[in-house]
């Protein structure tokens, strides 16, 4: 009996997906659950990204040399700095950074795959009712998401950045390198600024994910209905 009530009350959540097109945002909010929506394209950003190799693998969320002095510019070159010390170490003149740049992106996954709760608490909060826009966008959950939770999101992920890094050794070795070259060690290269250029890449790149997610998800919303069955 509740296993049919429940393939009935699936069926119909289904069938009301094909009325996006022209429900109000706040009925479509309520009656498919955005949050759910929501929930499940960021769970399944976050168990990509913390695939082994996953940030540093995809230029377009490469998580570059902690940046001094720009920490708002986010994006995967890491910035001038990034790029010219790295572009030393291929000429021989910092060896190791090639293996800090990958080690930083596979802490990065490792936070991201720790994340999880944090950005479900996040999303459990959002009012979506409050920003019926977010509807017409097909990322616009995660337009939101980032809007109001932005700074929560990056105080909590933070944490989990400096204890992978922590973990990795990597605080250790890009402070050592800082001591040994003037430029880096001039520019005030520290543990709090490591973090903060890491936890900004590394949120720039699971929103990137998470947009993906979503818009694929409204594009064949009958993608969760084995999923949605079997709950």
């Amino acid at each position: 009996m509740s296993h049919s009530f429940d393939r009935r009350t699936a069926l119909a959540g289904l069938g009301a997906a094909g009325l996006v097109a022209v429900s109000p945002a706040p009925a479509f909010a309520q009656g498919l659950n955005l949050g759910s929506i929501l929930g499940r394209a960021t769970d399944s950003a976050l168990d990509r990204l913390a695939q082994p190799g996953a940030f540093y693998n995809d230029e377009d969320v490469r998580i570059g040399l902690p940046m001094l002095g720009n920490l708002g510019s986010g994006g995967s070159s890491g910035g001038f700095l990034g790029r010219a010390l790295g572009a030393a170490s291929r000429l021989g003149g910092l060896p190791g950074i090639d293996d800090i740049i990958r080690g930083i992106n596979d802490a990065a996954g490792e936070a991201a795959g720790l994340a999880k709760p944090i950005f479900r608490d996040a999303i459990n909060g959002l009012s979506f009712g409050d920003a019926p826009g977010i509807i017409r966008e097909a990322d616009g959950g995660t337009q939101y998401l980032r809007r109001s939770s932005n700074d929560r999101l990056s105080a909590e992920f933070n944490p989990l950045v400096d204890a992978a890094l922590t973990k990795a050794g990597l605080h250790e070795r890009i402070e050592g390198i800082a001591n040994k070259n003037s430029l880096l060690r001039d520019a005030g290269l520290n543990r709090e600024n490591i973090n903060a250029s890491v936890t900004e890449q590394g949120l720039d790149g699971i929103f990137s994910y998470i947009g993906a997610e979503e818009r694929n998800f409204r594009k064949n919303p009958l993608r969760g209905l084995g999923n949605l069955l079997r709950n």
